[in-house]
């Protein structure tokens, strides 16, 4: 079968992106070709974080699993994002309060520090080689956000208990971050930031030692419900399983409209730049850490192992990547660090991400056996991984994580198939005004 056409930024490639990650890539993960029709317990469509760790964790318990890939396992937003890993969902905790009470909340903020216990398991149980640092850094780009980031980390520590966040001064801004773009934040230390391929291989490598087969380059063209169970048509044969789990996120097309009603794709940009050197590099982060600002259109960055900056900044709502990425990302790194106007970078690069409405993840079933879990809306480096978890233990009848993220579950985007594209547009271009105002 034929495969379907894809816009640019979407479009399957045997390579991963041209991206630090790519270049710098340690895990090494077999994989095999799909031949003819294959029969499995459970069918994933995705190869990212979500996709792999379902894999993992479904055969960890002993079912048969097939992944299918696309292109190459870790090569959608799992292997290009920036490598933070956040505490906590998308939105805060006073915005879970106000839609399901406190107790609710206080039960979604433990499975945050789930989420994030998680991503410390798979690291040590599997060794993976993801040079994952801790510490994540909060900074506002304007004063007047300086009285709520106090009143959060207050909020945190008095309602939640949580000891590992604190409040930044102006001053303390600025030994911290070489800009003078920033004024106080927020600094917590289970935060941290790794190697986003690395860490996605590494998944990966860990679900195929307990018998997960996976397969790169195979295309999902359609599903259907078979008998009991479901059909996966495919470029390179078909996959007949009792479930399916999707989890594309932004490179889900056509396999699922009731999806792609609530997850919508973006792109991002990042930049890498030449090594700096240790004193330079210092200069820009002094302890470290990774760091994001308080813009609508996020600002993010952070110093590599091998001291360079890691920046990733702007983003466009079409499905085509500007021709220079490097000069579209340049004016973001500049307005934050002036003095790196002459920097060379020597990688650049575009990736997909899924949004939702409300920014919080799409973890459901859509009809019977037909799991969905995506819409991370850029935190996909810490609860991706843990919603694959919760994905697996529900199948096999353990359903309490399953249901907390479905607690949430996002609207669909307004306008139906012919409006929700440009109101999608016309917000967030809105919110990005309000950020140079």
């Amino acid at each position: 079968m034929a495969p379907r056409s894809y816009p640019a930024a979407l479009a399957p490639s045997p390579q991963h992106a041209p991206s630090y990650y790519a270049a710098t890539q340690r895990e090494q993960v077999a994989t095999r070709p799909l031949e003819g029709s294959v029969r499995a317990d459970v069918c994933v469509i995705g190869g990212g974080y979500a996709g792999l760790s379902t894999a993992l964790h479904l055969a960890r318990r002993g079912s048969s699993v097939t992944l299918l890939e696309q292109s190459r396992l870790g090569w959608g937003a799992s292997g290009r994002n920036g490598g933070q890993a956040h505490v906590g969902l998308r939105r805060e905790q006073p915005w879970i309060e106000a839609r399901l009470g406190l107790a609710a909340a206080q039960r979604h903020w433990q499975l945050a520090l789930d989420a994030r216990a998680h991503l410390d398991w798979l690291i040590n149980s599997y060794n993976i080689q993801c040079d994952f640092r801790p510490g994540y850094l909060y900074a506002n780009h304007r004063a007047r956000y300086d009285a709520s980031t106090r009143a959060h980390v207050e909020h945190m520590e008095r309602v939640y208990h949580y000891p590992h966040i604190r409040f930044v001064e102006r001053e303390e801004m600025r030994r911290l971050v070489g800009s003078d773009d920033y004024h106080s934040g927020s600094f917590d230390t289970q935060g941290g930031h790794l190697h986003a391929l690395n860490y996605a291989l590494g998944i990966a490598r860990a679900a195929a030692s307990h018998g997960a087969r996976l397969h790169e380059g195979v295309e999902a063209t359609a599903l259907r419900p078979k008998g009991s169970g479901w059909r996966v048509t495919t470029t390179q044969g078909e996959v007949r399983a009792e479930r399916v789990v999707l989890a594309c996120n932004g490179y889900l097309r056509g396999l699922s409209p009731t999806v792609e009603r609530h997850v919508m794709p973006i792109n991002n940009y990042v930049a890498v730049t030449e090594v700096l050197g240790a004193e330079r590099a210092r200069a820009l982060i002094s302890n470290g850490a990774a760091v994001s600002d308080s813009r609508f259109v996020v600002n993010y960055f952070r110093i590599t192992p091998d001291q360079r900056l890691l920046f990733g900044g702007g983003e466009n709502y079409r499905y085509r990547f500007p021709r220079d990425i490097g000069a579209f990302v340049r004016p973001h790194v500049t307005s934050i660090f002036p003095q790196l106007r002459t920097v060379r970078f020597d990688y650049a690069w575009g990736g997909t991400l899924g949004i939702t409405p409300t920014r919080m993840p799409l973890v459901c079933e859509l009809e019977r056996g037909l799991i969905n879990a995506s819409g991370f809306s850029g935190l996909g480096v810490v609860m991706a991984p843990f919603a694959g978890k919760a994905v697996a233990d529900a199948l096999h009848g353990e359903r309490n994580d399953f249901e907390r993220l479905g607690e949430l579950r996002p609207p669909a985007f307004p306008g139906g198939p012919a409006l929700r594209w440009p109101t999608l547009v016309a917000a967030m271009s809105f919110h990005a005004l309000r950020d140079r105002l």
